[in-house]
């Protein structure tokens, strides 16, 4: 038996994997064999993101003994990255994996799915979606769209971007061009910001060329798969627009009510390990890119104060015009900032005070 496959068992025996274990009794022994089609944002080149996909497909696989199949394609091959909902919507494929922050376009509620600007952290995210009432909420939203959204994995804390000069002050984002998306783009354009949408292929040569000044991708270790600190020297932090980067699988509604409530609690189980797997992978390889980018010379910079207060002001008036206009949105932010205060006065106490010791512990010897 490959180490692979070990690993993969390993989680039906840990804590995430309790659920599955009662799936495994039933759904191998009574119900009909099941083979989807899942499309993926993600390149196979985004080895992680890509990745928990095949991992969540793997376990599902184990979990059934085989009887429940996923096929996992990537970006471009059913559909394109930000095509994926519709794929799934269409029949094109059943299920996807995906931000949902890429379809705020389509409906601003989708932010929730992901990570709000100024929201809540990835663990506090992942607990009001799982345990707080966000992912009802959120599932009542996409009840309309024929969607089952299934939380699976999470990028955690994203950096700032890159940037061919240092932000020091708020007037440094006036006339600013900077390749972001989504509802950041919305709120920085409030601060003189000309937010460009630009493919994440075409980051590079933009840098390079000086037809943008800034780019947002996500962190340490998939930044500098993309090379972008050899051509934007400043490295800002941290990225306020997603405070823990969620991501989901949406899988076709009809589909999932078809599934029997075992094949659905392994899908459920299967999820939340390669979720898991996710961001583990990314707290273990962050660090180690984090020094790879500090020797080869980049300028780490965190927002300056003003900055970060100038865009928390301006988020909330996004917000709250959205809210005014959109009632799922409204209904999501209003559960999501009450939980969001609870969370922090918590990590107040016990979380940022351990946390504080051991950085200042670390940087004393």
């Amino acid at each position: 038996m490959g180490l692979a496959l070990l690993e993969r068992r390993h989680f039906i025996a840990s804590g995430a994997g309790l659920l599955a274990v009662g799936a495994t009794r039933t759904a191998t022994a009574g119900d009909a064999a099941v083979k989807w089609r899942l499309t993926s944002s993600f390149p196979k080149s985004r080895d992680l993101l890509f990745g928990a996909a095949e991992r969540f497909a793997a376990n599902l696989s184990d979990i059934t003994a085989g009887r429940f199949q996923i096929v996992v394609s990537p970006a471009g091959e059913i559909a394109s990255g930000l095509q994926a909902i519709d794929a799934v919507q269409d029949g094109r494929a059943d299920l996807c994996h995906t931000a949902a922050n890429y379809f705020v376009g389509k409906d601003p509620a989708f932010s929730f799915g992901s990570g709000l600007a100024f929201g809540p952290n990835a663990r506090q995210q992942a607990a009001w979606f799982a345990q707080g009432g966000g992912g009802a909420l959120f599932n009542e939203f996409c009840k309309g769209l024929n969607l089952r959204a299934i939380a699976c994995g999470s990028t955690g804390a994203r950096m700032g971007g890159w940037f061919r000069r240092e932000i020091k002050t708020t007037a440094d984002l006036n006339g600013l061009k900077f390749r972001i998306g989504g509802i950041g783009a919305q709120i920085l354009s409030r601060l003189g910001v000309s937010p460009q949408a630009i493919a994440g292929a075409e980051i590079y040569g933009a840098l390079e060329r000086g037809s943008i000044d800034a780019a947002d991708w996500l962190n340490p270790y998939d930044d500098e798969k993309l090379g972008l600190n050899k051509v934007a020297p400043v490295y800002h932090y941290p990225g306020w627009w997603e405070g823990g980067a969620q991501l989901q699988l949406f899988v076709n509604l009809e589909k999932w009510n078809s599934l029997s409530p075992d094949f659905q609690a392994a899908f459920e189980a299967a999820a939340n390990a390669a979720g898991s797997w996710l961001q583990q992978k990314y707290d273990t390889q962050n660090p180690a890119a984090l020094i790879r980018l500090i020797k080869a010379g980049t300028q780490f910079r965190p927002f300056p104060h003003d900055v970060l207060k100038a865009c928390w002001k301006a988020a909330q008036e996004t917000h709250s015009e959205l809210s005014a206009s959109n009632d799922a949105f409204k209904t999501m932010y209003d559960s999501l900032v009450a939980f969001r205060a609870d969370e922090y006065l918590w990590w107040q106490v016990a979380e940022y005070s351990y946390d504080t010791f051991m950085i200042r512990a670390r940087t004393e010897g």
